[in-house]
């Protein structure tokens, strides 16, 4: 009653400007949570704490999102003509008789807090957003096929397009894919069947099969959602699009490309879901973590992240940003195009088409006084040369390389017409790294690999204990592997290397010099996972060489440490 007494005073003084729970909340006497269900119990109505995946997303559009943001309410869902609203203030007759009008429905209301609707709020979809249907319950299993074909290949393809059952189909390769956890739609006319496949963990896998007659109806309406040109079939075309999945966003980035049988559509797939920006969920090494934080805390110098395209360096520097992002560094992103939002963190879009390459953007950005700077990729010598002359101006500069192993984006550098003593005095640290699929934990056991790659893994100072492997499961569609991880090679560039660099040494001396101070390769890197068991000898093999001819010795590098206890 005390609590109570002093924010009725506290009110009177400031003249009813505040509500007294507003107030009590603000004295810390109680959370925003107490207040309003205290309020739902006097009104009778039931109190809600509103996670996304609540609503329904396919009803959210019943009010306008003007109206939702301006009264702080929020539709959830509805049944036989009665709809369900969050509401912060139940006792605001006039606001229930309002919504009662715009939508023509019967109106329940629940009660809940402020903070809940806003958050609810940023998940509504905007006008280019679309909603995928639920449309294949997740227990059912075998093949889909189309049960309603067209009867007329002659007529209007857009006709055909804006069909149901084409709708559909495109909505169920996207449902699917997103529940598989796919990074890619691959949509190929083939010779008597459209082919649908999906790439998960970095292979692909078939999908399902269409009638060959509607790729060109399951083009057009993957180009209409995207907002492409249905006429134009002769050229590529590339596009975006938002989908609503499970109460979510999922972006989706659309390439078409002409073909002998017709166009091949490739979706990315944009999940934040999967998305990890945590560098410790990354697999690195606990000696190649401490280098690579160590260096991204550095004041000012270049850090490059290389690889083959899929090799995960756009999610590595994504979490290396969001580990130094505060708001006290203005932190800032060139990118084409921008993958997923992060916070505190201002991300520029590349715009080719209207003169808005990687160089220019990176000199306007100069001038908007950042203290760290990513550069999606270096591309170009232009490029290069502004971001070594940001980095030797007092900025920490983040981008990518395409090259395979860490000595080597210094000679690409070189090649690109940078002058080798800015290279040495500007670079940090040079990270290479490829993505590995992770043995499923569900069929794991172990296994005794062919004499002949044991004997080889000894003599170049491998040896091992015990190998592992997985049998196969309905959990990893029965191919021993669930999700992936990544194996690292770190380069940090010391006193030594910048004067090998600045006297323009081979990629070999540059190596030579790495293994001496302590760089960790991509294959010494990966058996160190196979000896944990995270992954089979046979994938560091194909993603990072064949180890019977090229792995390096182990006598003049690091030593191969014991499996941890």
């Amino acid at each position: 009653m005390d609590q109570l007494q002093s924010a009725l005073d506290i009110q009177k003084k400031q003249g009813g400007g505040k509500l007294v729970g507003e107030i009590l909340v603000d004295m810390q006497f109680c959370t925003e949570e107490h207040i309003t269900e205290c309020l739902a119990c006097v009104y009778g109505v039931p109190y809600a704490k509103l996670e996304p995946r609540i609503a329904d997303p396919k009803i959210v559009d019943v009010l306008p999102r003007e109206y939702i943001e301006k009264n702080l309410v929020f539709p959830l869902y509805r049944i036989r003509g009665t709809l369900t609203v969050a509401v912060t203030e139940p006792s605001n007759l006039f606001l229930i008789d309002e919504i009662r009008g715009l939508t023509h429905l019967d109106v329940q209301i629940v009660s809940t807090t402020a903070k809940d609707i806003r958050r609810m709020i940023t998940t509504l979809p905007d006008s280019k957003t679309f909603v995928i249907d639920d449309i294949i319950d997740e227990n059912q299993q075998g093949e889909v096929t189309l049960i309603e074909a067209v009867a007329d290949i002659s007529e209007s393809v857009d006709d055909v397009a804006g069909r149901s059952p084409v709708i559909r189909l495109v909505n169920y390769m996207i449902y699917n894919a997103v529940r598989e956890g796919a990074s890619d739609i691959h949509i190929e006319p083939a010779e008597r069947c459209t082919r649908v496949r999906n790439r998960i963990d970095g292979k692909l896998y078939k999908s399902l099969e269409v009638p060959l007659h509607l790729v060109g109806a399951i083009t057009s309406r993957i180009k209409i959602m995207a907002g492409l040109d249905i006429s134009e079939r002769r050229l590529p075309q590339d596009g975006r699009v938002h989908v609503m999945l499970d109460g979510r966003k999922v972006d989706l980035r659309v390439s078409t490309f002409p073909g002998n049988r017709g166009e091949k559509t490739v979706i990315r797939v944009l999940d934040a879901r999967t998305v990890t920006l945590n560098l410790r969920d990354l697999g690195f090494a606990e000696d190649v973590l401490t280098q690579f934080q160590a260096c991204i805390h550095s004041p000012n110098g270049i850090i490059l992240v290389t690889g083959p395209t899929g090799s995960g360096k756009t999610s590595t520097l994504y979490a290396a940003l969001n580990e130094i992002a505060s708001m006290e560094n203005n932190v800032c992103t060139v990118e084409d195009p921008i993958e997923f939002h992060l916070p505190l963190i201002n991300q520029f879009q590349v715009q080719e088409k209207v003169g808005l390459t990687f160089s220019k953007a990176l000199r306007t950005l100069l001038r908007q006084d950042p203290d760290v700077i990513m550069v999606g990729e270096v591309r170009d010598d232009e490029t290069a040369r502004t971001a070594i002359q940001a980095s030797l101006t007092g900025h920490l500069v983040f981008s990518t390389l395409h090259t395979n192993d860490s000595p080597s984006a210094i000679t690409r550098l070189v090649n690109m017409g940078v002058e080798p003593y800015l290279i040495g005095a500007a670079l940090n640290m040079i990270l290479a790294q490829r993505l590995v699929r992770k043995v499923c934990p569900k069929c794991r056991e172990n296994y005794d690999p062919p004499r002949t790659l044991r004997k080889t893994l000894e003599r170049m100072g491998y040896g091992m204990d015990k190998f592992q492997k997985g049998v196969g499961c309905r959990k990893c569609r029965n191919t021993g592997f669930s999700g992936r991880m990544g194996i690292h090679e770190i380069l940090v560039v010391g006193d030594e290397l910048r004067d090998a660099i600045a006297a323009s040494a081979t990629v070999a001396e540059l190596k030579k010099i790495g293994m001496n101070t302590g760089m960790v390769t991509l294959r010494h890197d990966g058996f160190r996972k196979v000896r944990e068991g995270l992954t089979t000898v046979e994938e560091i093999i194909q993603i990072a060489g064949d180890a019977s001819l090229n792995i390096e010795k182990r006598a003049s590098a690091v030593a191969f440490e014991p499996a941890a206890t």
